[in-house]
């Protein structure tokens, strides 16, 4: 059996496949029309990000067995025709957790201090002590909108700085969900405007979908305190930019920190040219070498189960 992978993959994925008798195929440049006429050749595909398994191209997916996305969100995968032809879909929720809730963290505290632009302007020779007057982390609150593996490891973290955590979710265990939240301290709101109201810091840990789209809206930004800072490293459809923009400009919430875009590469010059407050980062979360193991390995140990129990 052929597996082609159309995204960078680190070493120790490829051997799985290797080791358990695949013929891999690396093209990690491969272009969309060249992938709508190879497909056919393969059992199975690797993706990452940059692969786009759209309906045109799953069509020509004659013997394609079985899809990887290494990573979680399964938005450039057209799921419903992979069901149409029968083809198995994993991807790997478990693997970037830490990393993304550690870049999250990481985001709140460059928020609250002021790092990113402090930095900036040390290194353009200015001394502005005075001006970056932070806040602390301890005794403030963060509000999770969703509530999966990189939500709860952001939640422990932040509990261990001195946060109080506010949980908005559907919870897709239900009960379960919700008491492991209340379990490690985290209270549980009805509904996201009452969060939205409380909280200091609004972290989003949602997938895109027609139902979480601009699931902050103009409307719910006004509901926010003046001193809330909204942290985004989930994905960039769940954001009204040009309303989050208005927001910061017209100083009616403290901050936000992106990592995520309606469009990446990003190309929103307002955004880019806006540096007040307002922190951007090039869709770094799950850019760790651990997580690029973890992710590599454990999509390369599911595909290889799947297919080699067909």
């Amino acid at each position: 059996m052929k597996i082609l992978i159309s995204d960078k993959l680190e070493d120790e994925g490829i051997q799985i496949f290797e080791s358990n008798g695949f013929e891999v195929v690396k093209d990690f440049t491969i272009t969309k029309e060249d992938l709508k006429k190879q497909i056919e050749n393969f059992d199975g595909v690797v993706v990452r990000s940059r692969t786009k398994l759209t309906a045109d191209i799953l069509e020509n997916a004659k013997n394609l067995k079985v899809i990887g996305r290494a990573g979680v969100g399964l938005d450039n995968i057209d799921l419903q025709k992979a069901k149409e032809k029968n083809i198995e879909v994993f991807n790997t929720p478990e693997a970037p957790a830490v990393s993304v809730a550690e870049l999250a963290l990481g985001l709140m505290l460059a928020s609250a201090r002021k790092i990113s632009h402090a930095d900036r302007t040390m290194h353009q020779g200015q001394w502005n002590k005075n001006q970056y007057l932070g806040f602390t982390l301890k005794g403030k609150k963060l509000g999770l909108i969703g509530y999966g593996n990189i939500a709860k490891e952001l939640a422990k973290m932040a509990i261990a700085l001195g946060m109080a955590v506010g949980v908005y979710s559907r919870f897709s265990k239900g009960q379960v969900a919700i008491d492991e939240a209340k379990g490690i301290g985290c209270s549980i709101y009805p509904s996201v405007e009452d969060l939205l109201k409380d909280a200091q810091f609004i972290s989003l840990h949602l997938p895109s979908t027609p139902q979480t789209d601009n699931i902050l809206s103009e409307n719910r930004i006004k509901l926010m305190r003046k001193e809330a800072v909204i942290i985004n490293t989930a994905r960039g459809s769940l954001i009204d930019e040009k309303a989050l923009l208005d927001a910061l400009k017209n100083n009616h919430i403290a901050g936000a920190a992106l990592d995520v875009y309606r469009e990446e590469h990003l190309k929103d010059t307002s955004l880019m040219e806006y540096d007040e407050n307002l922190i951007l980062t090039p869709h770094i979360a799950s850019q760790t070498i651990e997580n690029q193991i973890e992710a590599a390995t454990t999509v390369a140990k599911k595909m290889c189960e799947y297919l080699k129990n067909l």
